[in-house]
């Protein structure tokens, strides 16, 4: 039986994804770059990634059977919180992604439900395989091959109509649809704006549409399981999990971002910019109970309380003494070091 893209693209919507696009399995056109990515160790110590590279770089390795891709995407932006919240530096920033549930809990079971309706109306079982960015797929190409955006110099992928805070989804099947146009034919480029490149703290851009995850806040403060260099720390101010900043300045987020169907997202200033020394004082009990559900427990509880300790020590406020002092005395010497780092910076 033909299934008519138009009507697999609707049902996506149906579901509750703000765009859903088609491409046609086969080879990464990114591959020769993602190599050298690699090579570079610009993936910091993320071993995963490197991991069978090529198996990244070829849908055929990952589904023998693919045949197309369904790329869906579901915009997670939310206006900023007010300024005595979001500006106070006694307050930790949360990348807007976090901002509530989990979005793998939210966006898999969507897509699996898309692939048991594909079943039903292909009358068969279609192979499938369907992933949240946790599988071998490089999802910000295919989502550009796919027509929904094109790949911005902050290495996102940037929807003219939704910006770039779009979570992504793949649904990889052995159908053959009709693929869609390309977006960096359709959709437009950065031109001559680097802001995104100019904005970030701690330089993680060497090039256009090339970031070093070493340098990038994003990767220090949720990936990263060490101690953060001392050189980097002052630069990270005051996010604690994830960074917006090269989102932010985007004039293609500026003007067409808007909130779309992604209502497990909250807007609780308590949430999105919590109190440091709330979040110091956080034993392994409470802070499971507090983050519960969300991605925050990624970081574990030493990695957030890690990057707490450098929030309050870049406040430049005594009231970060007090709360550094008990963090400084915390069993785990991660959490302790970067505590004395941050006091040798307040008490001088």
């Amino acid at each position: 039986m033909h299934l008519d893209a138009a009507r697999v693209k609707a049902r996506a919507l149906e579901l509750g994804f703000d765009i859903a696009g088609i491409a046609r399995a086969g080879r990464a056109e990114r591959a020769a770059a993602f190599h050298a990515w690699l090579e570079a160790g610009r993936h910091a110590d993320m071993a995963w990634i490197a991991r069978e590279p090529e198996r990244r770089c070829e849908i055929s390795r990952v589904l023998p059977e693919a045949r197309s891709m369904i790329v869906v995407g579901l915009s997670y932006f939310i206006a900023d919180p007010p300024p005595e919240y979001w500006s106070d530096p006694l307050r930790g920033r949360i990348a807007r992604y976090a901002w509530g549930r989990d979005y793998h809990d939210e966006l898999l079971p969507r897509l699996r439900e898309l692939a048991a309706w594909l079943d039903a109306e292909a009358g068969r079982p279609v192979a499938h395989r369907a992933y949240v960015d946790t599988g071998p797929v490089l999802e910000r190409e295919w989502a550009a091959r796919a027509g929904l955006g094109f790949i911005g110099k902050h290495t996102l992928l940037i929807h003219p109509e939704w910006g770039s805070y779009l979570f992504l989804g793949e649904l990889l099947v052995d159908l053959d649809l009709e693929p869609d146009p390309p977006g960096d034919d359709r959709l437009g480029t950065c031109g001559s704006c680097r802001r995104c490149q100019d904005i970030c703290p701690t330089h993680a851009f060497p090039a256009p549409y090339i970031l070093d995850s070493r340098l990038c806040i994003s990767y220090l403060t949720i990936e990263h399981r060490g101690a953060i260099p001392e050189a980097l720390r002052p630069k990270m101010g005051n996010w604690i999990y994830g960074c917006d900043e090269c989102q932010q300045v985007c004039p293609w987020v500026k003007q067409f971002s808007r909130p779309g169907r992604a209502r497990f997202l909250n807007y609780d200033p308590e949430w999105i910019a919590p109190r440091l020394a709330d979040l110091a004082a956080l034993d392994e009990e409470r802070f499971r109970a507090r983050f519960r559900g969300s991605p925050i427990p990624r970081t574990k509880r030493r990695g957030l309380l890690r990057n707490v300790c450098i929030a309050l020590g870049n406040s430049g406020s005594a009231e970060a003494i007090p709360p550094l002092e008990i963090a400084a005395r915390d069993p785990d010497p991660l959490i302790a070091e970067h505590a004395r780092w941050s006091l040798a910076r307040l008490v001088r």
